[in-house]
């Protein structure tokens, strides 16, 4: 066989085995910062490679959604079963800037809401904020039992559904459009809007259960650095010490326009 012919002959083994590297010293941590209308603002971290060349760590942190549980974000473990979601918007030195993203519930929570010999109702509706923000917001209810009833069953005739569902999605249509997302957020998470939907859809049928399932941002205005600090600053930092009213001293004994003492 001829010596030039096959290639891999010639050439020695030595060198050929790369070096393992820890790849963890090529990263950087930086760390979340969430809205100010929730309780904790650093709410974790994320890793990103670390700058070289043209390859930017800022510009491929920008865009990333981070998964979030209301419970740890407000310190109430009662509403564990809310997930809401976070885009990075804008990073300033080591702090990634958070904006909302959409909001969701938990699988198991789901889970434990569905049974038998119960009406599932679901509505979606698509809403534009105020602010431009287009929003798709989906809600769910369950039918329940009238007081006494004696049938097992509690199914919801066709109509009535149809009914139900035109009265959520007209809730969610005027909770979506009467003001900007951040009204919107801070109601979603705070004001008990399944149990308004539920005492509107109980003329029709006897309605339990019902929440808003699930957020979607579905169509963002153009990227604003003060609009994003707005939803960083509080309203506290924002209004600043504007001191307390002082009302004017009144004077007795003074006589008209034009009078004597």
């Amino acid at each position: 066989m001829a010596i030039g012919k096959n290639k891999r002959l010639t050439k020695s083994k030595k060198g050929s085995r790369k070096k393992a590297v820890d790849p963890f010293l090529k990263k950087e941590w930086y760390k979340l910062i969430a809205p100010s209308m929730f309780a904790v603002k650093d709410c974790g971290k994320t890793l990103i490679t670390k700058t070289q060349g043209q390859k930017i760590a800022s510009e491929y942190l920008k865009g990333r959604v981070v998964e979030v549980s209301l419970a740890d974000l407000n310190k109430n473990e009662a509403v564990g079963w809310r997930k809401i979601k976070l885009c990075v918007e804008d990073v300033q030195g080591f702090n990634c800037l958070l904006n909302f993203h959409g909001m969701d519930m938990t699988r198991d929570k789901l889970c434990s809401l569905i049974r038998k010999k119960q009406s599932i109702i679901e509505g979606s509706v698509d809403c534009r904020t105020t602010d431009g923000y287009i929003v798709r917001l989906f809600c769910i209810a369950f039918t329940k039992p009238q007081d006494n009833q004696i049938k097992a069953t509690c199914y919801a005739k066709s109509a009535q559904i149809r009914a139900i569902r035109a009265k959520m999605t007209a809730h969610m249509t005027e909770l979506g459009t009467k003001g900007d997302l951040r009204s919107l957020v801070k109601e979603l998470i705070s004001a008990p809007i399944g149990e308004q939907i539920a005492s509107a859809a109980n003329s029709i049928f006897p309605v339990k259960d019902c929440y808003i399932r699930k957020v979607k941002v579905l169509k963002k205005p153009k990227f604003d650095v003060t609009e994003l600090m707005e939803w960083h600053n509080s309203e506290e930092t924002q209004a600043g010490d504007v001191g307390t009213p002082v009302e004017a001293p009144t004077e007795e004994n003074l006589a008209g326009s034009g009078g004597r003492l």
